[in-house]
C-alpha cells in the first residue's frame, strides 16, 4: 500500500511539474520576506506583517518536497528597511527560516536577516540578479515592500550588469507590497521599473488571500480547522509547519505568500487547504 501511495504521489507530482508556468524550467529562485522582529515606532503600524512567520516555513516546504532545495539561491526577510533589529529569540522569521532549512537541507547561507545583514544580503541579491542570462533567468518572488529590491536592482545597474535584469522575472500577488512605502524617502514597484528601464519581466497574479471562504487560496482568516491536517500528519515536520502558522501574533492562519511559489511551480493561482494537503502527501522525505 505505501508502495502504491508513493507511484501515485510521483505521478501527481510529475504531472503538477509540467504545469509549471511563465517559461520557469528549473531556474534559481529567489524570495524576499517583509517582517521585521522589533517595533518600528516611526511607522504606522510599528509590527511587520505576521503572515510571512508561516508562508516562508511553507514555502521551504514545497520547495522540499519537489526536491528543489538548490534552486533556492537567495532569501531574504525582515526586508523593511529602517526598521531596527530585534532579538533573535523573538525573530519569528528567523525561526521559521532557519528551522526550516535545517529539517529539509536547505542552505542556510543563502538566508539573509535584512535588519541586521543589510548590506550583505542586497549584495547578495544584486549579484544573484547581475549572473542572469537567457539560459540562466532569475525568478524573483516578491513577498515583501520594495525599498530592498529597489536597493539591490540599483547595485545591479551601478556594477554596469544592467542587461542580465533583461533575465530577472518578478512574480507579485499584493499591491499593498508593491506600493507602500515605510519612510517618505523610499520607493515602489513604479521606481524599481523606471530605474532599471522596465527590463525586469513582471507578472502578478491574483491576491492569494481569501477570507470569505476557508476552503479558497491561502488565508482562512480566524479559522484553523482547514489547516488540521497539518496538526495531525504523522511526520514531525509537517507538525512544526502547523506550529508555524499558528503563531500568527493575531490569530489568523494566513500563509497568502506562498501561493506564488506553489504558483510558479504548479501553475496553479488557486492553491488552497485541501490541495496542499494532496500535494504534501504523507511528508516530505
Amino acid at each position: 500500500m505505501r508502495y502504491l501511495f508513493t507511484v501515485l504521489t510521483i505521478a501527481l507530482l510529475t504531472q503538477l511539474l509540467k504545469a509549471q508556468t511563465w517559461n520557469y524550467n528549473n531556474n534559481r529562485i529567489a524570495i524576499s520576506f517583509d517582517g521585521n522582529s522589533a517595533p518600528d515606532h516611526e511607522y504606522k503600524w510599528p509590527w511587520g506583517d505576521p503572515d510571512d512567520w508561516g508562508a516562508s516555513a511553507a514555502s521551504l516546504a514545497i520547495l522540499a518536497k519537489l526536491n528543489m532545495q538548490d534552486k533556492l539561491v537567495h532569501c531574504s526577510y525582515n526586508n523593511f528597511i529602517d526598521a531596527p533589529a530585534g532579538p533573535n529569540k523573538e525573530n519569528q522569521l528567523k525561526i521559521s527560516l532557519e528551522g526550516g532549512a535545517e529539517r529539509w537541507n536547505f542552505d542556510k547561507s543563502i538566508l539573509f536577516d535584512v535588519t541586521t545583514q543589510l548590506e550583505a544580503s542586497k549584495q547578495h541579491l544584486a549579484d544573484e540578479m547581475a549572473k542572469s542570462t537567457a539560459q540562466d533567468p532569475l525568478y524573483f518572488l516578491h513577498a515583501g515592500l520594495s525599498e530592498f529590491v529597489y536597493q539591490a536592482v540599483e547595485l545591479v545597474m551601478h556594477s554596469g550588469d544592467s542587461c542580465a535584469l533583461k533575465y530577472v522575472y518578478l512574480l507579485s500577488h499584493s499591491g499593498f507590497n508593491e506600493k507602500e512605502i515605510r519612510r517618505p524617502y523610499h520607493h515602489t514597484w513604479a521606481d524599481i521599473q523606471e530605474l532599471c528601464g522596465h527590463r525586469i519581466q513582471y507578472r502578478k497574479i491574483k491576491d492569494q488571500n481569501n477570507k470569505y471562504d476557508i476552503n479558497k487560496l491561502w488565508n482562512s482568516g480566524k479559522d484553523f480547522t482547514v489547516w488540521y491536517w497539518m496538526r495531525d500528519h504523522k511526520d514531525p515536520n509537517i507538525q512544526w509547519l502547523y506550529s508555524r502558522i499558528e503563531t500568527h501574533s493575531e490569530g489568523v492562519a494566513d500563509i497568502s505568500d506562498c501561493g506564488m511559489l506553489y504558483y510558479l511551480l504548479l501553475g496553479d493561482e488557486d492553491g488552497n487547504p485541501e490541495k496542499f494537503r494532496q500535494f504534501i502527501g504523507d511528508g516530505i522525505e
